[in-house]
């Protein structure tokens, strides 16, 4: 992906232009109303600027998983009602995002004014990106903004698909995740740490053979980590391991060794006989877990130890826990190295970029997640991204095209 080449709606006239902006809205909703409006927080200042510019903003989204056509649930109806909260102005409401409905709700904004279409999964097109869908899709205006970064890993069409029937820009939400990752994975102030955890090393194994080819330092928790202390010859109890990828974890460690950076393990564990709230629990050195016992986070030499790490560092990458940290107290060692990179990043002396859905959650536990420097929502695209690969929703935004 040439990302250079990305190019956003500065300096454009939009006045009196239907500008389709492709959101990702999915947002908590119960009982018909959103419980959780960060998706919305973060996407709509970019719809208000262009409103403010005299557009005519249309939003587009998926919502959920819709097996077969609408349903009543997975409308964005109450979305609609949210964003007009936010906003502080009408939001217009398409019963369909294509076809004659759609034409209508359309056809009746005036500059300035915005619309949210439904559901873009209602239609199976959708998911297949059918050019013909795609192009239906784009009849509805003049220009495109994708700025859904957390939908760019998929090519749909919304995100790939539509690219090639409107001149195509990015939003100001998805240069901003770019921008922090780039500032973390590309062009970092080194010395650069990531701190990597999580249940399976088997859903990271292209994340972290990536990084150890861009980063100083790689910092393994979680249930991951458990398999390299095997794989190393540690004895792990009855902790969550996966003794099938000991050879893949000895070749990261072998390739980070060749590439100069330092895998960081944990040295001491909490651990408990059930995994259960509140289970009687101790620590103990990683090389003297009990045959019947459980690994469930990190110790405090372990925390000790990272901390020094990332005070050492200028640049920070994480994704993923390093212990159950849904469960107490078997998330403290998360917590206490959160709040340290936190604390690091207040005094300007640490670059945080975070992303997924689990280190979003362990974050906003610890209550330190806006002292990070960004914190993306993205789940699968952020980890894509992590192992370097290409995104059709993003690198069809860098092609030229001819309209």
């Amino acid at each position: 992906m040439n990302l250079d080449k990305l190019k956003t709606t500065d300096g454009i006239d939009v006045a009196g232009k239907r500008v389709i902006v492709r959101a990702d809205l999915n947002v908590p909703v119960k009982d018909g109303k959103v419980t959780d409006a960060t998706r919305l927080e973060r996407v709509l200042p970019g719809v208000k600027a262009l409103a403010d510019r005299g557009a005519k903003v249309i939003v587009i989204s998926h919502f959920g998983r819709p097996k077969n056509g609408p349903e009543a649930d997975l409308s964005l109806r109450p979305i609609a009602d949210a964003m007009q909260q936010l906003l502080g102005r009408q939001i217009a409401f398409g019963p369909d995002c294509i076809g004659e409905q759609a034409q209508a709700t359309v056809g009746a904004l005036k500059n300035g004014d915005v619309a949210l279409l439904e559901n873009l999964r209602f239609h199976k097109g959708e998911e297949k990106n059918d050019p013909k869908f795609a192009e239906e899709l784009a009849k509805l205006g003049d220009i495109f903004v994708g700025d859904a970064f957390s939908c760019a890993h998929r090519a749909h069409a919304s995100t790939e698909g539509l690219t090639n029937f409107l001149p195509s820009f990015a939003g100001p939400l998805l240069m901003e995740e770019i921008n922090a990752l780039r500032t973390a994975l590309e062009i970092p102030q080194r010395p650069t740490a990531a701190v990597v955890g999580g249940a399976k090393v088997s859903t990271k194994i292209p994340v972290l053979t990536n990084l150890v080819a861009k980063v100083d330092k790689l910092i393994i928790g979680g249930g991951m980590a458990n398999t390299f202390l095997q794989a190393s010859g540690v004895m792990v109890g009855k902790s969550l391991a996966e003794p099938e990828f000991h050879a893949t974890a000895r070749d990261i460690m072998t390739e980070a060794k060749q590439k100069g950076c330092e895998i960081i393990l944990p040295v001491d564990a909490v651990i408990a006989r059930e995994f259960k709230e509140g289970a009687a629990n101790e620590v103990v050195s990683v090389d003297e877990v009990p045959f019947d016992a459980m690994i469930l986070d990190v110790g405090p030499k372990s925390v000790a130890r990272t901390t020094d790490v990332l005070a050492a560092s200028k640049t920070l990458l994480w994704n993923g826990p390093l212990g159950a940290f849904e469960i107490s107290p078997f998330g403290e060692g998360t917590f206490a190295l959160a709040r340290a990179a936190a604390q690091l990043t207040k005094a300007g002396k640490l670059v945080s970029v975070a992303g997924g859905g689990d280190t979003v959650a362990a974050l906003n536990a610890a209550g330190v997640t806006d002292d990070f420097t960004y914190v993306s929502t993205a789940g699968g695209a952020f980890l894509e991204w992590l192992e370097g690969r290409e995104l059709p929703g993003i690198a069809a935004l860098t092609r030229e095209k001819v309209h």
